[in-house]
């Protein structure tokens, strides 16, 4: 067990990549439900020797409209721009401490720096960032159901329009940091 005393996403899981011992990584969240089929897809990739990093389309627990074409323009944009969601990430291990792990700038949306990060290193190493699609991972939709339409716009809102201002900032990442569950 590692602990972190810091409570910050980017420093959990630099925190625990900081001692393991394997040559890839597998981070998944807590509310995260990877199934079999979707770890032997990993698998076949890591064994090609053509890919870097990876990450997997996800889909909700539970079926709430709105929540439901937000995961469906992410899973899109994901594929389309090889970004990975923090839900579910793997990445050669030396890649991943090559390139700094994920960055303690952020308190939201570390996953992307660090898949920017990585298509960069992708490109030199003549590697793959995949992003896989055939078996989602089932993860929890319960921040759609604890925040409020409003809070959730405002977030989303701000994270469009102030960016980097709000990734970087605790306050404004409140759905990680608030302590609702």
């Amino acid at each position: 067990m590692v602990f972190e005393p810091v409570n910050q996403i980017a420093r959990a899981r630099n925190a625990g990549a900081s001692i393991a011992t394997g040559d890839w990584f597998v981070f998944v969240d807590a509310d995260t439900h990877p199934s079999e089929k979707l770890f032997a897809d990993v698998a076949e990739k890591i064994s090609s020797g053509k890919v870097l990093a990876g990450g997997v389309t996800i889909r909700l627990d539970e079926k709430l409209f709105i929540a439901g074409l937000i995961t469906h323009f992410w899973n899109y944009s994901s594929r389309l721009a090889r970004l990975m969601a923090g839900s579910f990430i793997f990445v050669e291990a030396a890649a991943f401490r090559q390139v700094g792990g994920f960055s303690h700038e952020f308190y939201a949306a570390e996953e992307l720096d660090l898949s920017i990060r990585l298509k960069k290193l992708a490109r030199a190493t003549q590697k793959k960032i995949v992003i896989l699609h055939r078996h989602p991972i089932k993860t929890s939709a319960r921040k759609m159901k604890l925040y409020s339409g409003r809070e959730l716009g405002t977030f989303f809102l701000r994270s469009i329009f102030q960016h980097r201002k709000t990734i970087r900032n605790r306050e404004a990442a409140f759905m990680w940091y608030d302590g609702r569950r």
